[in-house]
């Protein structure tokens, strides 16, 4: 073979390994993301039905907005002040059906959502679909973005 030939092989030898291991290290740090925006989700999910109100400041971004099943929408303050009102008993709130979508250093994971308590003793039920959208914002992923709809029967 050649010297040319051999260079030429040489050459397209390392672009395809280089090009394999970029592919591979994507997909292992989407995989992380993904893995840790789930934990982030449960660990939401669980300071939500407790009300712990330093918890969800904690894991929610300046900019979030959340749009409840009524259709109302609340900022990071407007929600956390609601939520730190006492009138909610939270008994239960569950997600299933989990997918989650990563697009660089943002993750958007949708599913299903059953809650279940009581609003100044009354009692309230919801069976919703959920998108929430979570940044990767100075190293730290946080919720900027919620969205709770009750599908239509």
């Amino acid at each position: 073979m050649c010297k040319t030939m051999k260079l030429r092989l040489c050459f397209v030898v390392a672009v395809s390994l280089a090009s394999l291991t970029t592919s591979f290290s994507a997909a292992q740090q989407k995989s992380d993301a993904t893995s840790k925006v789930l934990v982030l989700e449960a660990k939401w999910n669980e300071v939500y039905k407790r009300g712990d109100i330093a918890a969800m400041n904690s894991l929610l971004a300046d900019e979030f907005i959340i749009t409840v099943e009524d259709g109302g929408t609340y900022s990071k303050a407007g929600y956390i002040a609601h939520l730190g009102g006492g009138t909610t008993a939270v008994e239960i709130s569950e997600m299933s059906d989990l997918k989650v979508h990563t697009h660089g250093n943002t993750v958007v994971v949708t599913g299903a959502y059953h809650e279940k308590g009581t609003v100044k003793g009354k009692p309230y039920e919801y069976h919703d679909r959920l998108t929430d959208v979570w940044m990767n914002i100075d190293g730290r992923w946080l919720l900027i973005a919620s969205h709770y709809s009750i599908p239509v029967q």
